[in-house]
Order: structure tokens, then C-alpha cells, then sequence
């Protein structure tokens, strides 16, 4: 076992999630090992609960042969930005911004099912020249267990690119990396889900710098509501927001309500609906489906 693992305790883990502790621990000692046999490695970093528990072990293992790299663009939402940075600084990892042009590729703007694979095709590409010129040996990415279960065509474009998965080669879910980064006292065990900004435009509509701006305005107004896990989908002049159902009640409250919509008409948009279903990932494709 490693020295890590040996370090986590069962009152810890039993704290962050339903998962089993021994198994989890079994497969973070398996991630740890193969990280152990890469020379060096860069790796992509969003700032979410996956990617930086993946970044926070290769840092565990490989200490400054590692980067963490994030990618920036208008469909980063400046909170998620502050998270990152947020993140790297408690723990110390080793980490770098990039720029990256999906918005300069028609096929991204145009919104497409495959979007995603656009984007992620340009952020590896972006990767793999830092790598070069930097001399690293691999590169890797935070898909785990449960992403293969769901639509994501950025895994074409990891394939493509011979991005290593770590996470999903350990056979690692996402309660168990919340329940290892529990232990390991990340700041990222419990934070909600999250997706880049262009995710909530419906496919078949550009997707623009200024559009994702008023996005992220407006998914800003329902963070300062103190709104923990919620979307906000452009759909025209019309603003249809996703909120966990454990948070709906006070959302409908009438003076929440009333601050909600008049913050999301400043931020452009003229109608402003509560999605009575609630937050659910990947609403959206149910578009594909249809």
C-alpha cells in the first residue's frame, strides 16, 4: 500500500461519499503505481473534482515532473478561473494557463453534436506543442468510470491524440474520487458538477464569445443567491434555469424568484423560466436523442 493511502482514515473517508473505502483505496494505490512508471506528464486541467484529484496524485507521485495545465477561452467561466487558481495554491501543484482557438474553428461555433470533440481536439493539439517543447513525456486527462456511460465525443478526440486516462484505467468512479480527495483534504471533494459554458447552448445554435459572457452573468446572479449546483440554458432571449431539486424550493420563494429573474434580464436576457425537472447533466442531449 502506499504511503497515502496508508494516511486515509475511515472516519474520513465514510464522511465524503457512499463508496467502499477499501476499494477505492485499492484503486488509488493502482492509479499511483502506473503514474509512477510516466517519466513526466502534463495534465489537463479544468479545476473540477476529477481533474484535480488526478493532478493532486500525479503531484503526489511525480512532484515538479508534473504540470497541471488549464485552458483558457470564453467558454471558462471566470468562476470556475478563480477555482483553479484557488486549488493550486493550497495544494502547491505545479500549474500553468494556456490559451486555446476553438472559436476560430466554424465546426466549434457551429454547435454541433460533436462540439465537444472540436474543443478537445484543439486543447490537445495546444497540449501536445507544450509537451514537445517542453520535453514531457505523456499527457492525461480526467475521464473516469462513470463518463463512459454517458454522450462526451471529447473521448474521440483523447483517442486520437493518445491522451492517457488514468482515472478510468484504475476503474475509478466519481464518488470514489470524492471520497479519496475527501481524505487527502482537497477543497474539491464536494464541489458540484461542472461543465464548460458552452454546454448550456442548445446544439444548432452558435455559440458565441458574447453569448457564453451572458451566461456567465447570469449563472453568477444565482451564485451570489447562494445556489449550489444549478445551468442556466440560453435558448433565444429565453433563460431556462436548472436548480438541484433539493435547492427548488427556495428558488421559487417569491423574493429569490424576483432577484433571480431581474438579475438574469440585466444580464440579457428577456424571459427567465425555472426548469420544474430540476438540474440534470447533459439536459441538452436529449435534443440529439430527439
Amino acid at each position: 500500500m502506499s504511503v497515502a493511502s496508508s494516511n486515509l482514515s475511515a472516519a474520513n473517508m465514510n464522511a465524503a461519499a457512499p463508496a467502499d473505502a477499501g476499494a477505492a483505496i485499492a484503486k488509488q494505490d493502482r492509479l499511483f503505481d502506473a503514474l509512477r512508471s510516466l517519466d513526466s506528464l502534463l495534465i489537463a486541467f479544468s479545476g473540477g473534482a476529477d481533474s484535480a484529484y488526478l493532478a493532486w496524485a500525479a503531484h503526489t507521485v511525480l512532484g515538479a515532473k508534473a504540470l497541471a495545465v488549464t485552458a483558457l477561452s470564453a467558454s471558462y467561466s471566470g468562476h470556475d478561473r478563480e477555482q483553479a487558481l484557488a486549488f493550486v495554491g493550497v495544494t502547491g501543484i505545479r500549474h500553468e494557463f494556456i490559451e486555446t482557438r476553438e472559436f476560430d474553428n466554424p465546426l466549434y461555433v457551429a454547435n454541433q453534436g460533436d462540439r465537444c470533440y472540436h474543443c478537445k481536439d484543439e486543447l490537445f493539439a495546444r497540449m501536445e506543442t507544450l509537451r514537445t517543447e517542453r520535453g514531457f513525456a505523456s499527457i492525461a486527462y480526467g475521464i473516469n468510470a462513470d463518463d463512459t456511460h454517458d454522450f462526451r465525443p471529447g473521448h474521440r478526440a483523447a483517442h486520437e491524440h493518445a491522451i492517457l486516462a488514468p482515472l478510468l484505467d484504475a476503474q475509478l468512479t466519481k464518488a470514489e474520487i470524492r471520497l479519496l480527495s475527501h481524505a487527502a483534504a482537497l477543497p474539491t471533494w464536494d464541489r458540484p458538477a461542472s461543465a464548460c459554458l458552452s454546454s448550456r447552448v442548445p446544439y444548432g445554435t452558435a455559440v458565441t464569445p458574447e453569448l457564453l459572457a451572458q451566461i456567465d452573468r447570469s449563472e453568477s446572479v444565482l451564485r451570489r443567491c447562494g445556489f449550489r449546483q444549478f445551468r442556466v440554458r440560453a435558448h433565444g432571449n429565453l433563460a431556462r434555469i436548472e436548480i438541484a431539486r433539493e435547492e427548488l424550493a427556495r428558488a421559487l420563494d417569491p423574493a429569490t424568484s424576483a432577484q433571480i429573474s431581474e438579475g438574469l434580464k440585466e444580464a440579457g436576457f428577456t424571459f427567465v423560466t425555472l426548469d420544474l425537472e430540476g438540474y440534470r447533466s447533459g439536459s441538452l442531449n436529449i435534443l440529439l436523442k430527439a
